[in-house]
């Protein structure tokens, strides 16, 4: 592995962690094989440098799975701060409960620091089975479980699905209402 890539490999790592929360990511996949891919990349030697990768950027670790336009990934000391960005950039991830997470937004910017992910430009983040959350801007501190959402200084308004916990209740279907019989067509004889 060429030294370039190998000392950005920590703050790779870290982009494991966008999605890191217990609501939202399958926790087994920090202990797995990150791969990273891109058309180019522009990565400091020094830990400290900035690493740019661009153009068709897919980034894998277990079921996380995340595409993008570019990665601006940046390391000092012991801050680490990776900036997504596409058109847009697509992030999927398998939760613990077996179900999965998906979101889509322009911008997905992650602060180790701060342990914050924010996902901002029409942003969309689903779970299916339990609801989705979409508006412009969408903080979801890692450390907290704490989801904050809403507009950009321009307005917009933030949109929440909530699915119903227990669906066996009603085992989610309609209850048929009792059939009228079909009326015979009129003048027309059994004999």
């Amino acid at each position: 592995m060429n030294r370039r890539v190998a000392s950005t490999l920590p703050l790779l790592a870290a982009l494991a962690c966008v999605a890191a929360g217990s609501a939202w990511a399958k926790s087994s996949d920090r202990n797995q094989r990150m791969n990273v891919s891109a058309d180019a990349s522009d990565c400091s030697v020094d830990d400290s440098g900035p690493c740019i990768l661009t153009g068709n950027v897919h980034i894998s670790q277990g079921t996380l799975d995340i595409k993008s336009s570019k990665a601006d990934l940046r390391r000092g000391g012991d801050q680490q701060v990776i900036k997504l960005t596409g058109s847009p950039v697509q992030m999927k991830q398998q939760m613990d409960d077996g179900g999965w997470m998906n979101a889509t937004a322009a911008q997905i910017d992650y602060d180790q620091n701060r342990d914050t992910v924010v996902f901002s430009g029409n942003a969309v983040v689903k779970q299916p089975g339990k609801g989705s959350i979409s508006g412009e801007r969408i903080v979801y501190n890692m450390a907290t479980g704490q989801v904050q959402s809403g507009a950009a200084a321009g307005g917009g308004r933030v949109n929440m699905t909530f699915e119903p916990k227990n669906k066996s209740a009603g085992n989610g279907k309609a209850t048929p209402e009792k059939a009228e019989p079909t009326p015979e067509p009129a003048g027309q004889d059994d004999n």
